[in-house]
């Protein structure tokens, strides 16, 4: 119970509209979430998988998280507003993380008892609708965009954002361009900076073309006048 109260508390901390922590433990379905959790993932160690299997179910039709009961979840998950979000069998979450509703850490692969699901390091933001497949790691101090496919690995201190998913800073260096805060909705967007750097180049190639075709028609001129020239010659020796 202790821990369950600490993660109240933290939620209450870290989100701007919760008044207090006994409103969290009350109407917050991402705490009541870890609750069913924490009871789920207490039998499935016992291996009464059937009982914990129930316990997740019954939680997901309740709060609409669902969460495998096999799932490793550290301290302080703050799981904001929560619905649709799914975590698979062998997902592991670090501490002080915040996960927003619709993300998916989800498996690949049909082996059973082998590693399927993403491990989420410490204080990782994991933003609205993002979809994270596979048996890497998401490094420390991340943060995945909203709506952001992501299949590899994520080194610490990342920012990875689109579909797919593309790492656009690394530790306190950018990669692309700047990143004005660690949220959900200002980050760069790499495919919108593609486009303007391929019509930058669509630009710069017109200038060179109509460059070139300046100097073929000024040559051009001074061709005809040449005959013209050659031309008014022959008469006046005529």
């Amino acid at each position: 119970m202790g821990k369950l109260l600490d993660d109240a508390r933290l939620i209450a901390s870290r989100d701007p509209a919760a008044k207090s922590t006994l409103e969290v433990i009350l109407l917050y379905p991402g705490f009541h979430a870890l609750v069913y959790h924490r009871a789920a993932h207490w039998f499935y160690r016992k291996k009464r998988f059937f009982t914990a299997r129930f316990i997740s179910q019954f939680a997901r039709h309740f709060t609409g998280i669902e969460i495998h009961p096999g799932a490793k979840i550290g301290k302080g998950l703050f799981i904001d507003h929560g619905m649709g979000v799914v975590i698979g069998e062998s997902a592991e979450i670090g501490d002080y993380c915040t996960i927003y509703h619709g993300v998916t850490l989800g498996g690949t692969g049909k082996d059973k008892g082998a590693k399927r699901h993403p491990t989420v390091g410490n204080n990782v933001l994991i933003g609205a609708g993002a979809k994270v497949l596979g048996p890497f790691k998401i490094g420390d101090n991340s943060t995945i965009g909203a709506n952001t496919f992501v299949s590899f690995e994520v080194e610490p201190y990342s920012t990875v954002v689109g579909v797919k998913g593309r790492t656009v800073k690394k530790g306190n260096r950018r990669v692309i361009s700047p990143s004005e805060s660690l949220d959900q909705i200002h980050m760069p967007d790499p495919i919108s900076q593609e486009i303007c750097r391929l019509e930058s180049r669509i630009q710069h190639v017109e200038r060179q073309c109509f460059k070139s075709g300046d100097e073929g028609l000024h040559a051009d001129m001074k061709a005809r006048e040449g005959k013209e020239s050659r031309h008014s010659d022959n008469k006046h020796e005529k």
